[in-house]
């Protein structure tokens, strides 16, 4: 389902289940040694998920590890994201340069009081328009979901934090696409400085999806 919004150069693979029989690799097991059942099957399915992609991409088998901020740590030369939500799991990665963000939720609203903590003024009111003339998935989860995806695009490139509301969402209802244009100084990469980012969204089978993949941000790729 994530291939769907994602480029072809990109590799994926997701899950609706927790099939049994899946096997870590030894490093990856021992990160979740003494997490609840729920968290290790989250967990297990979605490091299935990305050893798949990255067979897919050609990698060799590796464990994917995580960071100091509890983020996938990639072999060299791969970029990636995970996601993981109630029935629901997946990987992407591509071949660097590339920013990767994926983010997968339940198409239903947010709990009350999450909405008025990530979003700014400007996007309340586009999700009311929204809501108004293009009735469909739930606006305010995939906002969220969005701004999930843009914070796992960034941090690889700025490696700090990036706040929900230091990037303002559009939306696109029509074309399933959304722009996200930052509010705090990006990170140069790849010829030009970061600004915002370029994702698509899709909603289907009870989940909200959103995905970015970008080679270049948006400015040195127009000016290119």
């Amino acid at each position: 389902m994530i291939e769907e919004i994602l480029p072809a150069t990109v590799m994926a693979f997701d899950a609706f289940t927790d099939p049994p029989g899946i096997t870590l690799f030894p490093e990856e097991a021992e990160l979740v040694r003494r997490a609840a059942e729920k968290r290790r099957r989250e967990f297990t399915t979605a490091r299935h998920c990305a050893h798949r992609a990255l067979d897919r991409l050609g990698v060799p088998p590796v464990p994917v590890l995580t960071g100091a901020h509890g983020e996938p740590a990639w072999p060299p030369g791969v970029v990636g994201s995970i996601t993981h939500c109630a029935g629901y799991r997946a990987a992407a990665v591509g071949a660097a340069p590339y920013a990767i963000g994926i983010d997968a939720e339940p198409d239903g609203p947010l709990p009350p009081g999450v909405l008025e903590a990530v979003a700014v003024p400007e996007e309340c009111e586009h999700l009311r328009r929204l809501a108004a003339e293009h009735p469909g998935p739930s606006w305010d989860r995939l906002l969220f979901s969005a701004k999930e995806s843009v914070y796992k695009a960034w941090y690889p490139l700025a490696r700090r934090w990036l706040d929900f509301q230091d990037a303002v969402i559009d939306l696109d209802p029509v074309r399933g696409t959304f722009d996200a244009r930052l509010l705090v100084t990006g990170p140069c990469w790849q010829g030009g400085r970061v600004s915002g980012f370029t994702g698509r969204w899709t909603a289907a089978r009870g989940l909200v999806l959103t995905a970015i993949a970008m080679t270049a941000p948006p400015d040195a790729r127009k000016a290119a």
